[in-house]
């Protein structure tokens, strides 16, 4: 045996589980002769017995394949002790890199959580994530903006705020998601205050201020007022904030009073 088949084999030895991200079927099928096979994928095509639900195709591998074992642990699939190894197409559509892990090397980031055991629907989630992404990409009319959204727990959260100003969605039936609203949201979000989100998707407000205490919300450094009022009412509801930075430009959501997902706009 050369020494890069050494190398190779030895990714491949004495592992628990193989994990793939969007496989094709017949890869798929061939590992499931010898393996126990966990898919993570926006779509289960495959019919897989064991399936990760992809919510954003997160652009950095380490992100979908964080993703995907906090998933697989969550779903209790593998144990933190097991051996994986994950297979993933970075570079085209064929199965290109692999990744040997052990299920419990990452520290539990919580994204998993943010999608699927939030108040919210996860595709309402993702939604919001993706308005804010777009909007942190284009800003408006070519101007970086800011804005606060805040997902789920609505009453909780209407009670917890104030209006800054008419309430444009007042007595209106409209969810996020839909590209006319979306539209909307882009638009009212150079005013300021946050917008307010049903667990469903319909907007319940926009100009809130949000009134919960900051003491004890620890954020990280540089970041301000919009941060602090994503983490203050977090932890102080069942919501999950999503928060455009109009200084650097990052998407981030707050769950529990916690910073739990950075995303750069550009690179999703």
């Amino acid at each position: 045996m050369t020494d890069i088949d050494e190398v190779l084999g030895s990714l491949s030895a004495d592992l628990d589980a193989v994990v793939l991200f969007s496989p094709g079927a017949d890869l798929y099928e061939r590992l499931l002769d010898d393996q126990l096979v966990i898919v993570v994928s926006d779509e289960d095509e495959r019919a897989a017995e064991r399936f990760v639900e992809l919510p954003v195709e997160f652009s950095a591998l380490s992100d979908r394949i964080r993703f995907g074992i906090e998933g697989a642990l969550e779903q209790e699939y593998v144990t933190e002790n097991d051996q994986l190894l994950c297979l993933a197409a970075t570079y085209g559509d064929d199965m290109d890199t692999a990744v040997r892990i052990r299920a419990g090397e990452f520290t539990e980031s919580g994204v998993y959580d943010l999608f699927v055991n939030s108040r919210a629907e996860p595709g309402v989630i993702r939604d919001v994530v993706e308005v804010a992404v777009e909007l942190g990409k284009k800003g408006q009319k070519g101007k970086p903006v800011g804005a606060l959204f805040v997902v789920g727990d609505a009453g909780k959260v209407m009670n917890k705020s104030r209006p800054l100003s008419y309430n444009p969605f007042e007595k209106s039936h409209v969810h996020v998601g839909d590209p006319i609203v979306n539209v909307m949201l882009k638009e009212f979000s150079r005013l300021d205050g946050a917008f307010v989100i049903s667990d469903a998707g319909k907007i319940v407000s926009a100009y809130r201020y949000l009134e919960p205490s900051a003491e004890g919300v620890d954020i990280p450094k540089g970041l301000g007022a919009r941060h602090m009022a994503a983490g203050a009412v977090t932890r102080d509801t069942n919501a999950t904030a999503i928060v455009l930075s109009e200084s650097d430009g990052l998407v981030r959501a707050f769950k529990g009073g916690e910073l739990i997902l950075e995303l750069d706009p550009e690179e999703y």
